[in-house]
């Protein structure tokens, strides 16, 4: 059965970033881009969600790679290819950071940069514009390396106490 991707409905998902890792965040946000999460989904169709990022300034990197991971670009000049530490990165732009990881993981095609990279809206603070449409739907947090065993993926919150490890 062929489902047209102009009529997909799209939600939107509100994900806080701060405490979390650049890459494993990344990994939550390039499938709701891509709509991989929904049973119509079609890797040649635009089926993706919009997701709001905000508190982008305050993501992590794992082990060394805040002073050893470098981001180039190219200035179109002769001689013009620049890098910059990913502290620096964050510092200066806290919202290339992310952004670069998820478009990263997102398939190299046609629907990358003209459907998909407009619907994801990265802010490095609390704030955003999209008050009414997004609502208070906030994704369940990725665990970090060091919390291994007790990590409980939003169990307490919904009244489950003893949690069996």
């Amino acid at each position: 059965m062929s489902f047209p991707s102009n009529i997909a409905q799209r939600s939107w998902h509100l994900i806080d970033a701060s405490n979390q890792v650049v890459g494993r965040l990344a990994t939550q946000i390039a499938p709701l881009l891509k709509g991989k999460h929904k049973p119509t989904f079609r890797p040649n169709a635009d089926c993706g969600d919009n997701v709001v990022v905000i508190n982008a300034e305050k993501v992590k990197f794992t082990g060394k790679k805040l002073h050893q991971k470098l981001y180039h670009w190219h200035t179109n000049y002769p001689g013009g290819l620049r890098s910059r530490r990913a502290g620096d990165q964050l510092a200066r732009q806290p919202t290339k950071v992310l952004r670069s990881a998820v478009l990263g993981m997102l398939t190299k095609n046609k629907l990358r940069h003209s459907y998909m990279e407009k619907r994801l809206h990265i802010y490095p603070g609390g704030e955003h514009p999209f008050g009414e449409e997004v609502g208070e739907v906030v994704l369940p947090r990725v665990p970090s390396p060091g919390r291994r065993g007790d990590f409980h993926f939003g169990l307490k919150e919904l009244g489950f106490n003893s949690v069996k490890k």
